[in-house]
């Protein structure tokens, strides 16, 4: 499989990818590990004129103490986060990103700006309430986990901004799971799930389960202000699909990653919890 032509362009900063993106308009796109768009490329799904590599650009790679949390920077590679002990499910999840290779290439930053709810860490990400730290030509802002993810394939990223680095809150206190079911380990999630609980403060969220990576939202409302207590996590995760649009796909109709959500949910509860 081939891509489309395209231009290539490397920018040396921040301020030079932000320039070329508005020289090279709404079909021009950022690169850096290639994992998420060149997939795409192959496939003729995407067909940009132009890619810039901002793969050189030096300062966004790292994970650094901020606040009790952590600062990551856009180019960590996912080696890096499976690497990092002190992530905690990060690391879990980064780890259990298709094989290897792809984790040696493949980025945080691109995973995230690439917006597709069959991947990993933005999952994560939406359950940590992460903040991401954006740059444009109007200069920086920050933009919640919860308000980035739109639609598929789309985040509230402008056309000519650059994610520079993600803060995710302390996770001091929190237990966690994440089941992620896929037919051969390489693949992408059928469904994901990772669950996060620091007494009846409950978060659940989804890979895989409609447009955008979402929040299991009638789980945490059935586990409010209760005792999360294996009980009420199956309870509760009975109604894990609710709310839910699964697509359809070669490997699972939506009826089935609905019966795989129930039970994933469960079991990472169950995890978060022990």
């Amino acid at each position: 499989m081939i891509t489309a032509p395209f231009e290539y362009r490397r920018a040396g900063s921040v301020d030079e990818a932000i320039s070329l993106l508005g020289e090279f308009g709404e079909d021009a796109k950022l690169i850096a590990g290639g994992h998420s768009l060149l997939p795409l490329m192959k496939l003729r799904l995407a067909a940009p004129t132009t890619l810039i590599d901002i793969g050189g650009v030096s300062g966004l790679e790292g994970v650094e103490a901020n606040g009790g949390g952590f600062r990551i920077g856009a180019l960590t590679r996912h080696v890096t986060l499976q690497n990092s002990d002190e992530l905690g499910v990060i690391q879990a999840v980064a780890a259990g990103i298709a094989d290897q290779q792809v984790r040696n290439r493949g980025t945080i930053g691109g995973s995230i700006a690439h917006g597709d709810p069959a991947s990993d860490l933005p999952t994560a990400m939406l359950a940590l309430d992460a903040t991401f730290n954006v740059t444009g030509p109007g200069g920086e802002r920050q933009i919640a986990a919860g308000e980035f993810f739109q639609d598929y394939l789309t985040t509230a990223l402008e056309s000519q901004e650059v994610l520079t680095s993600i803060d995710v809150p302390s996770m001091d206190g929190f237990g966690w799971g994440y089941e992620k079911f896929t037919r051969r380990a390489e693949d992408w999630a059928m469904v994901g799930v990772v669950a996060l609980v620091k007494g009846d403060d409950v978060r659940v969220a989804f890979t895989n389960m409609g447009s955008t990576a979402l929040r299991a939202t009638a789980v945490e409302e059935a586990l409010k202000g209760g005792t999360v207590d294996a009980d009420a996590i199956a309870a509760a995760s009975e109604k894990a699909a609710e709310g839910t649009e699964p697509p359809g796909d070669l490997n699972a109709t939506p009826e089935y990653k609905a019966h795989l959500a129930r039970v994933l949910t469960k079991r990472a509860l169950t995890a978060a919890v022990s």
